[in-house]
């Protein structure tokens, strides 16, 4: 992915912050796979100012969606302050396997780390030593085994939505670690929407990314669909 293309997935900008509709498959940030990251892209996103911008959070590489970046350091910490509060409302758009007994409730399972020599590691259900981590979810169509899920994490746990979709018997569709990956899947999981109330004397701001066209053929057997463009 080149810079231009980076740009034309900016979703929101102003003095303080950047959303941007990150694409799936590409990481926020170096690993040890190596690789294009979306960081190296940054420079681009200066608009004038004097350094580029940071992550004010994470998404994992397999989902896309809402990305916010801080512009300074005033704004970097003013949202990890609001998203360690839990006063960001995200949704998220996941495609899952199986239908729900019920159509909308709470997952509420603390999480934990578990390692394998140090090197490979995951998250788990943990009852005893792990961190609280509770999720909504709502049911918005399903066709065949398929459902069509909104998920609203309470929590910000490391792979929470996939961890938890998992732990209820319905991993998200093509989640090579928590469900099943065929060759050429990808994860079917989209940061939608993100409402931040970043100014005390304004309405927070809303901001929604398009569904991927990877997860568009999925969404609309399952009763998506799109926006006509105004």
């Amino acid at each position: 992915m080149n810079d231009e293309e980076i740009l034309s997935r900016l979703l929101y900008r102003d003095a303080l912050m950047l959303v941007l509709d990150k694409p799936a498959g590409l990481p926020v940030h170096a690993g040890t796979g190596g690789g294009d990251t979306l960081d190296r892209h940054f420079e681009a996103l200066r608009f004038g100012l004097p350094r580029p911008p940071s992550l004010a959070h994470r998404l994992d590489r397999d989902t896309s969606g809402c990305l916010v970046l801080g512009r300074n350091r005033h704004a970097l910490d003013k949202l990890g302050k609001m998203f360690a509060s839990g006063r960001i409302k995200k949704t998220y758009w996941a495609a899952v396997q199986g239908i729900p007994a019920q159509p909308e409730g709470i997952i509420d399972l603390p999480l934990a780390k578990q390692s394998e020599s140090g090197k490979r590691w995951w998250m788990k259900v943990a009852e005893t030593g792990g961190m609280p981590a509770q999720t909504l979810y709502r049911v918005l169509g399903s066709a065949g085994d398929v459902t069509w899920l909104e998920l609203s994490p309470q929590t910000g746990r490391t792979h929470q939505l996939r961890v938890h979709c998992a732990a209820i018997g319905h991993p998200i569709i093509a989640d090579r670690i928590y469900g099943t990956q065929a060759p050429g899947q990808v994860m079917q999981l989209h940061a939608r929407a993100i409402t931040i109330p970043l100014y005390d004397k304004k309405p927070p701001i809303e901001i929604q990314a398009p569904p991927p066209p990877h997860m568009l053929q999925m969404l609309q057997s399952c009763g998506f669909f799109p926006e006509k463009p105004a």
